[in-house]
């Protein structure tokens, strides 16, 4: 079991770990970042509503996770609103000065409430006749969640492959992709004539479907089985791909796909899929 800690706002101290040994009836703990990051040896799950009463509210999250084979060799994970701190679709049709009403469909779509291929059909139907030089402006304004580099950064320093698959456009996965090393990317094609965005999007759509498949896809070219690979994302066309991953973490999660995963991370950055995999503070890659 590992707890890692938002390093802004808390510090994993020792009277929080001895609260959390005690309510799991563990050994000691090892530390894998100082005051942000350690793990328990345990003989079986524990219940990890015990550990989050121990840690009385504090943001800490808690993830269990077998012991064998912890590493992955293989990363799938979302954007918008994993790999990215926003919507880059939202964002785009601010410029069309319609935020909010695609906004509350991308919600509903992330909550599962929608079909998400009908959701983002009609999204792109509002943003019909927005320039194309909106794309730009978007991609201008994203921000990569904090963590994000150090994730992509070490996990292919220690051989792991890194995918960056997306409900959202290519026009941003490929950016975002070639800024933080992804070793490739898949993602959605909105249309246009060269000036002016079409309202349209490209056949087929790429939903939850699109990205499990994407994640036993790659699995099975590198020969791995699925046990050796992670996915994380936050909504609701993520939740195949986490439940299919041998690791699958639902990262700020919309309340359905939290419930639903077997792992989460609520408070820390992207580091803390590092430190579930056991990799100590030092091996972290800054990039």
């Amino acid at each position: 079991m590992i707890l890692i800690a938002d390093r802004r706002a808390a510090t994993l101290s020792a009277a929080i770990l001895a609260r959390v040994r005690e309510a799991v009836s563990a050994g000691l703990p090892i530390i894998l970042s100082p005051g942000e990051a350690a793990e328990f040896s345990l003989p079986a799950r524990p219940d990890l509503a015990a550990v989050r009463a121990a840690l009385a509210g504090a943001p800490i999250d808690a993830i269990a996770t077998p012991g064998a084979g912890r590493r992955k060799k293989l990363l799938v994970a979302d954007m918008d609103g994993t790999i990215v701190t926003g919507e880059s679709l939202d964002e785009l049709a601010a410029f069309a000065g319609k935020k909010e009403e695609v906004a509350a469909i991308t919600r509903a779509g992330m909550n599962g409430e929608i079909d998400f291929a009908e959701g983002l059909r009609r999204r792109v139907a509002m943003l019909k006749g927005l320039p194309v030089s909106a794309l730009e402006q978007t991609w201008r304004g994203l921000r990569f969640s904090a963590g994000a580099r150090a994730l992509v950064a070490t996990m292919r320093a220690h051989g792991a492959s890194t995918a960056l698959v997306s409900g959202g456009f290519s026009f941003f996965t490929g950016r975002v992709a070639e800024a933080l090393g992804f070793d490739c990317d898949r993602a959605n094609v909105i249309l246009h004539d060269g000036q002016r965005l079409t309202g349209l999007v490209a056949e087929p759509i790429r939903d939850r479907t699109d990205k499990l498949a994407t994640l036993r896809e790659l699995s099975a070219a590198r020969n791995l089985p699925l046990a050796a690979t992670l996915a994380v994302g936050d909504g609701a066309n993520d939740l195949p791909m986490l439940l299919a991953a041998g690791l699958g973490i639902a990262y700020r999660a919309k309340p359905m796909v939290a419930a639903a995963a077997a792992a989460r991370v609520d408070f820390a950055d992207l580091r803390a899929l590092l430190f579930a995999q056991g990799f100590h503070r030092s091996e972290i890659v800054e990039a």
